[in-house]
């Protein structure tokens, strides 16, 4: 459609019986879209590809942008049953060593810069700032890394059996952001063979039978 241009005519006023005495013509010009397009050189054959090529294009830099782990990282979390082990100190609290393994499944680098649970029965210590036990910890693309968190076990019977998130907060080179992972479920070992436990509970079996039988 053509720009056109139109005219506005103000009202007229009278005076003493029928004589006017002013009158505005006001111009002013439509703009149609295709004015708006032939500004940036698209003429109207080409609109349509230009737009759907430009969303196409649009659409494929998102895409590599998160599989490269540059929005969102992707991360396998793990943590080691094996190296587990009861500690009980003075005053009579029990807690464990974690060893988590974190794998950057990207090619993208990250940081995690936080780690928090909200599990009843257990709480997760902060940091220590050691190189075992970092307040960030940075994981280099299709790297992986591990790291010891302590988490202490407040009451062994209250740990649910349902499986609990862990949350996280990260920055990648481009972003900043939060998330949350559920971990596998352990195989532990029960009278019909091995049995898929949700791991903070198994975590906690584990533990909390250590310092019952004295494992320490």
């Amino acid at each position: 459609m053509a720009a056109a241009s139109t005219v506005i005519t103000a009202a007229t006023q009278k005076i003493n019986g029928g004589i006017v005495t002013r009158r505005h013509d006001i111009w002013f010009r439509l703009v149609s879209s295709a004015d708006i397009w032939q500004q940036f050189g698209v003429a109207p054959r080409t609109r349509l590809p230009f737009v759907v090529s430009s969303c196409l294009v649009l659409m494929c830099l998102a895409a590599g942008l998160w599989w490269s782990g540059s929005i969102t990282p992707r991360i396998r979390w793990e943590i080691d049953s094996f190296f587990l082990s009861a500690q009980v100190d003075d005053n009579g609290v029990l807690s464990t060593s974690a060893w988590v393994e974190l794998e950057n499944q990207a090619f993208s680098p990250f940081t995690v810069t936080d780690i928090s649970m909200a599990i009843p029965g257990l709480r997760l210590l902060p940091p220590e700032s050691t190189e075992d036990d970092p307040a960030e910890i940075t994981v280099r693309g299709d790297g992986t890394r591990t790291v010891t968190r302590r988490i202490v076990i407040t009451d062994c019977a209250a740990v649910p059996h349902e499986p609990q998130p862990i949350r996280f907060t990260y920055r990648t080179w481009l972003v900043s952001g939060s998330s949350e992972v559920m971990l596998d479920p352990w195989q532990m070992t029960g009278s019909g063979g091995g049995v898929p436990v949700a791991w903070q509970r198994a975590l906690a079996n584990v533990v909390c039978d250590k310092a019952v039988s004295g494992e320490f």
